[in-house]
């Protein structure tokens, strides 16, 4: 099945469910992600009972077994749209809310879930439309899937939510270049768009495709001989973690992940602002992570009483995107990195919390690089200017690099449409990987240094424009008598074709 055809098939389902009377993106993802995942575990009881009948044993902790065999998508998905509705619906999602928790570690992420679909036509179609697609098939493929079905979001979260573009994270993912034995984390999470891209970039440059092969009795994929073959138990268990406190959000990137071969995915619910993150948390948490990716939420002003305590020592906010600067800080091992999207205001804020956030990034840390992004690239979600900040803890800044990009490769408008030829992240990730601030640079080319002396002078103003110097051409007019004089002329020949006007109409 090629990549269009499974798009087709992905726009079709999403016609059925916007006719069927279900039309919040976020709902039919997450409606489309439980039928998935039912398929998915019939797909592996499936698989185990092969490998159980090859050896000529009994499986050992089946998922549905004898007595649930009736809630297995081989079973049901050959009944009538009226027979189906009612067992899916009423038993099929209770054994998702109540059983599956005893049988697989991914049961925590629907402990909630529940049946959306009101009627027995939609049920039959998105039941019928997901046995079409292949997911049967490799974690590309199966993850191209669902990132395309991600695509379909157009509408902003609570809490200042956007889904992050995913050029974005892709040039954010390779200018960070991960390494297969870190630890790394969204404190933010949202879909699992870093987390994912994370792994796929290791994929891509720790394999080669003449290495990748697919295990026919299990759909995964197998890497023999590769260079993340001594990091696959460190991948699967303790590579990627991500936290959010929006379940539906949880649940998705779960699927996301599990999409992408991570078969235990390290999400977890909570909010990490909250005095609670750390102390549920803590062992796994602070000073943990050598790389943290992130587009935390933008929103606002938030309750003071609940932040954490040791984020409020710190500096005296509510403002969400400087407290998770803080939060970023603290979760970093001493050497950790940081590739994070905040608004414009953290780099020109001209509160004393903001001066004092990038007084921290700058005088207790090693801060890299600051890119401007276009105010285009969250549109339709928002048209909010953002910056990308990366950043070092501990280390020790003595020049930073500046970068402005206009174009990511797709208009600003809210249609978003594809531009290949504006495409500079590229660039982008190429200038930043041959930066040396010993090369004398320009204040007038899209990039360059600064150093540290000038930004403590300027308040510890981050904003590009405070540095950026514009380079004006000289241009040349005509004397003022000869414009005059071209004037005249010209009023003459309108006076002139005036004048023929009217006596051609009499």
């Amino acid at each position: 099945m090629t990549t269009q055809d499974i798009r087709s098939k992905i726009d079709a389902l999403w016609l059925h469910f916007h006719s069927g009377g279900i039309s919040n993106p976020i709902s039919v993802i997450e409606q489309i992600s439980y039928l998935m995942f039912v398929r998915m575990l019939d797909q592996a009881e499936t698989k185990e009972e092969k490998k159980a009948m090859a050896l000529g044993k009994p499986m050992e902790n089946p998922i549905f077994g004898e007595e649930r065999k009736h809630l297995r998508w081989s079973e049901f998905r050959h009944l009538s749209g009226e027979d189906m509705l009612p067992l899916v619906r009423d038993k099929v999602f209770l054994f998702l809310r109540e059983d599956l928790e005893h049988s697989t570690s991914l049961g925590r992420f629907f402990n909630k879930a529940n049946c959306l679909i009101p009627t027995p036509s939609l049920m039959w179609q998105a039941v019928s439309a997901i046995h079409e697609l292949p997911l049967d098939q490799g974690d590309d493929t199966k993850g191209d899937l669902y990132e395309y079905m991600l695509s379909k979001l157009s509408t902003a979260g609570i809490g200042g939510q956007f889904r992050t573009p995913r050029q974005i994270i892709r040039a954010m993912v390779e200018m960070m270049d991960p390494k297969p034995d870190e630890t790394i984390c969204d404190p933010a999470c949202g879909t699992a768009g870093f987390l994912v891209n994370t792994m796929e970039y290791l994929t891509e440059k720790y394999s080669s495709e003449e290495l990748i092969q697919t295990d026919p009795s299990t759909g995964l994929k197998q890497y023999p001989g590769d260079q993340l073959e001594d990091y696959r138990a460190h991948i699967q268990k303790s590579l990627l973690t991500g936290f959010d406190f929006d379940e539906t959000m949880l649940r998705i990137a779960s699927m996301n992940l599990l999409l992408h071969g991570i078969r235990e995915p390290g999400v977890h619910y909570q909010d990490t602002l909250s005095s609670k993150f750390f102390d549920n948390h803590g062992s796994l948490a602070a000073d943990s992570f050598d790389l943290i990716l992130a587009n935390p939420p933008f929103a606002g002003v938030i309750d003071g009483d609940n932040v954490d305590a040791s984020l409020k020592s710190k500096i005296k906010t509510k403002k969400s995107e400087l407290l998770f600067t803080l939060l970023i800080l603290r979760l970093l091992k001493n050497g950790g990195r940081c590739a994070a999207i905040v608004p414009d205001g953290v780099l020109f804020g001209s509160s004393k919390a903001h001066v004092e956030v990038r007084k921290a990034l700058v005088e207790e840390n090693q801060l890299e690089g600051v890119i401007s992004l276009p105010s285009g690239v969250f549109k339709p979600y928002a048209g909010v200017s953002t910056a990308i900040l990366i950043f070092t803890k501990a280390g020790r800044t003595d020049d930073v690099w500046f970068y402005k990009l206009n174009h990511d490769g797709y208009s600003l408008d809210d249609k978003r449409t594809p531009q290949k030829d504006k495409d500079e992240l590229p660039d982008l990730v190429e200038q930043w990987k041959k930066r040396d601030s010993s090369v004398e640079t320009k204040r007038t080319d899209k990039h360059f240094f600064v150093p540290k002396s000038e930004i403590v002078e300027n308040e510890y103003d981050l904003s590009l424009n405070c540095y950026a110097e514009i380079e004006y051409e000289e241009v040349e007019y005509a004397p003022p008598q000869e414009i005059l004089g071209d004037l005249d002329g010209l009023e003459q020949e309108i006076a002139e074709g005036i004048k023929n006007l009217k006596e051609m109409i009499g």
